[in-house]
Order: structure tokens, then sequence, then C-alpha cells
């Protein structure tokens, strides 16, 4: 899948809207891609899960990892069209933890799926889940990277769709010093400093 086609798919189910947002990393953006709008439509989820797994397909992957609750969908899909086991991880108490019987064994490859990357907190957080079990991290792989390119997980890393936006702390955002209403999307149970 070329950039172009997830672009048109995002446009197309919806997923890209503008406005005045509080993302879960806290800060405040005038872009929201609501990734459910892909994730609920069973084409556009397949397509991406493929498009995703073409990126690792000669990589000897064990085990494809995401977090809850988009990454549950994204692994399955990747999971499937790569043929490898697929599991994810939940908050508790603010921590990334595998729950459910789910394990990762020692010296597994694995890659890391993600929906959208702006600051990369959930992506560390489990390439540090995966350290703790001594999993060999062979890709992380994402829908949308939207960070602006300053986010390094110092593992190879591919999106399939980089759209650089704007994103400001909320004592520096432009939308707030206009009055502007802010509206927040999504909660995945992240720990947010709230100003």
């Amino acid at each position: 899948m070329e950039s172009r086609e997830l672009l048109k798919l995002l446009q197309e189910t919806g997923a890209m809207l503008e406005g005045h947002f509080l993302l879960t990393s806290g800060r405040h953006s005038n872009m929201y891609i609501e990734k459910f709008r892909v994730l609920e439509n069973p084409r556009a989820l397949d397509e991406v899960c493929k498009a995703m797994s073409e990126i690792v397909q000669n990589q000897n992957v064990d085990l494809v990892l995401g977090a809850a609750i988009g990454g549950i969908l994204i692994a399955g899909g990747v999971g499937r069209h790569l043929a490898v086991k697929h599991i994810f991880s939940e908050r508790v108490d603010g921590k990334m933890e595998l729950r459910r019987g789910f394990f990762i064994t020692k010296g597994q490859r694995i890659i890391i799926v993600e929906d959208i990357i702006t600051t990369g907190g959930s992506v560390f957080e489990l390439i540090q889940l995966a350290k703790v079990y001594e999993a060999e991290i062979a890709h992380v792989v994402n829908l949308v990277d939207r960070s602006s390119g300053d986010v390094n997980f110092e593992v190879p890393t591919t999106a399939l769709l980089t759209i650089p936006s704007e994103s400001w702390e909320p004592e520096d955002c432009p939308l707030c010093q206009q009055g502007e209403d802010i509206t927040q999307r999504g909660r995945t149970g992240k720990q947010m400093e709230m100003v």
C-alpha cells in the first residue's frame, strides 16, 4: 500500500479530522486521526494489516505485539497475514503489562505494531516490555507517523504514512490562545499530566 492510498483511505473513511484536539500524549493539535474509522471497516483493516505484514514478511517474525485497544485489531490482522501468534498488552495502573496468559519467550523475534505515533510513548512502553522478556525486536510498524520525524526507537521502524502535524504543549497552544474549544477524543488509560 502506497502512502497516497492510505491517505485516500483515511479520507474516505472519515478518519482525518480538523479542529482543536487533546491528544493522548497530553499535547494539543489541529488535526486528529480517528483510527477506528479505518479499524471498524473490514476491508480497510485488512488492507492496512496486509501492507504492514509485507514490510516484515522476510524477517523471521515469531510474534506480533500491539497495545490495547487499537493494537489488538492491528496485531491480529498482521499476525494472520504472517501466520504467527499475535498478542497485546494492557495498561494496569498506568503501566504496560501482559495479561490473559500472554507471554513472550526469551529470544523471540517480535514486531511491534502501532496505529498512530505522535510522541511514541506507547511504542517505547512496548519496547521496554519486550526487553523485560528478553525478546529481539525485529521491527516497529505503524499506520501513521505524525511525529515530524523526531522519534527514534533505536530499532528498524516503518510507517505506512507520514503526516507531520503540528502539536503543542497546552501552555504554547495557539488554538487555546485564540479561545477555541478543545475536543478530547479516545482514551487509552495512559497517565497524562494535565495543566
